[in-house]
């Protein structure tokens, strides 16, 4: 099994899981807030279908896609939430077969594509890998709402290293997005994974180091909490600073979540076993 198809099988996973969540839901549940503001459920599984929809037409159209960018930054703080606002507004029937049939349809396409392609999308430009592992992370992402929203635990996953992996390698976007510069200097990262393997990313004698469970530091990247309430550790004045502005999304910088709105995470979960965060897809 090639790379690409390893990773577009987790992709499939990723989704299988958060369809086991919403496939027997009711009408009601489907309007259940979720920890992003003003999103339901239904907003959130509308969101990743709409999402699918325009990374298909980004490998598949790209002049199309590119008309796409220029009307969003029109207004780049609205245009997430009116794609979401349409999906929802289906029968939750209707909103589960296009998400699913989206989710199919984007396997197929990246699939079909020539090793080096370079597809376009709302940040700088991206591999068929990366764009593979920017819906892995958005996946999993909005997942974490709605199982937030219903109450459900899910158990982390070895799958978490591609939303790591993004997290880190988004870093100077992350400075970007706020107009500012980046430290030139590589950090070290150790994140501690569901088996108790730690992953690691940059050289080993860094002097800057962030340090803590796999799932804390996907949590923070993906701003669904706030740092305060996670086991996500730096040393050093510029590792400090990332951990404030870290995203692992392209598009302005989220809100992020406010201290202790998941009291009940387990800080230290991930090592024992762009959107609405918000900001662009």
């Amino acid at each position: 099994m090639s790379e690409t198809e390893a990773l577009l099988g987790d992709l499939r996973a990723e989704g299988d899981e958060l369809d086991g969540l919403v496939a027997g839901l009711g009408d009601a549940e489907w309007r259940t807030a979720t920890p992003a503001p003003g999103w339901s459920v239904a907003h959130q599984i509308a969101h990743l279908a709409w999402t699918d929809e325009r990374a298909v037409q980004a490998a598949e159209d790209p002049q199309g896609f590119a008309d796409e960018v220029r009307r969003a930054w029109t207004a780049p703080e609205a245009f997430v939430d009116e794609g979401a606002e349409r999906g929802a507004a289906e029968p939750p029937e209707a909103l589960l077969r296009l998400w699913r049939a989206g989710r199919e349809r984007l396997l197929r396409t990246l699939a079909a594509q020539p090793p080096r392609a370079r597809l376009p999308w709302y940040g700088p430009p991206m591999s068929v890998m990366s764009m593979a592992t920017a819906r892995l992370m958005e996946t999993w992402a909005h997942g974490q709402d709605v199982a937030d929203a219903l109450g459900v635990h899910r158990a982390p996953t070895a799958r978490l290293r591609h939303v790591a992996r993004i997290g880190v390698r988004a870093r100077g976007y992350a400075y970007a997005a706020r107009e500012l510069e980046p430290p030139a200097e590589e950090f070290r990262v150790e994140l501690t994974g569901p088996d108790g393997e730690v992953w690691t990313y940059g050289p080993e004698d860094a002097a800057q180091r962030v340090t803590g469970p796999a799932l804390d530091f996907c949590l923070l990247v993906t701003q669904r909490a706030h740092r305060d309430d996670l086991a996500v550790r730096a040393e050093g004045a510029d590792a400090d600073r990332w951990l404030d502005i870290a995203q692992a999304f392209a598009g302005p910088p989220g809100k992020g979540r406010a201290p202790g709105q998941r009291p009940g995470h387990p800080a230290d979960d991930g090592g024992a076993s762009g959107d609405r965060a918000g900001g662009a897809p």
